[in-house]
């Protein structure tokens, strides 16, 4: 087994903050993408409720870009979810639903990239992004 850190942390090594995205299993019989979402970690908590302590996390859900991945990558595409007043949909989950670190890169069509943008705004800055399943093995057998 593999030790992994997922981080939803506002200072990084000095700098801006970094916060994660994650495979959330939302479908215990679905195969591959169909089974998980994507979701970021905004923040890591744990709650007491009657001498129970759950732990969870604040997240922002991805949304799959149709029903298969992208025809020239191989990989899945996703977009944030927002409201109308385009504020990015949060919930609270449980640790346990969180199956493994994700790896989501900008999928860029015809648009440059501002200058003045670094990696810790990337995830804000876009309409939609690649779930890279060719980052690791496990990342590879998840995102079929």
């Amino acid at each position: 087994m593999r030790c992994e850190r997922i981080r939803a942390v506002n200072i990084w090594r000095n700098g801006p903050g970094r916060y994660d995205t994650v495979f959330v299993s939302t479908n215990p019989i679905g195969e591959g993408m169909v089974g998980f979402d994507i979701a970021r970690v905004k923040l890591f908590f744990s709650l007491k409720h009657e001498g129970i302590k759950y732990p969870c996390a604040l997240v922002h859900w991805y949304s799959r870009i149709g029903d298969s991945p992208d025809n020239n990558t191989g990989m899945w595409v996703v977009q944030p979810d927002v409201r109308d007043d385009e504020t990015r949909f949060a919930s609270v989950i449980h640790l346990d639903t969180i199956f493994r670190a994700c790896t989501s890169f900008t999928c860029l069509r015809e648009e440059f990239v501002p200058s003045y943008l670094n990696f810790s705004q990337s995830l804000d800055a876009f309409h939609s992004y690649y779930v890279n399943k060719y980052v690791d093995h496990h990342a590879f057998e998840i995102a079929f």
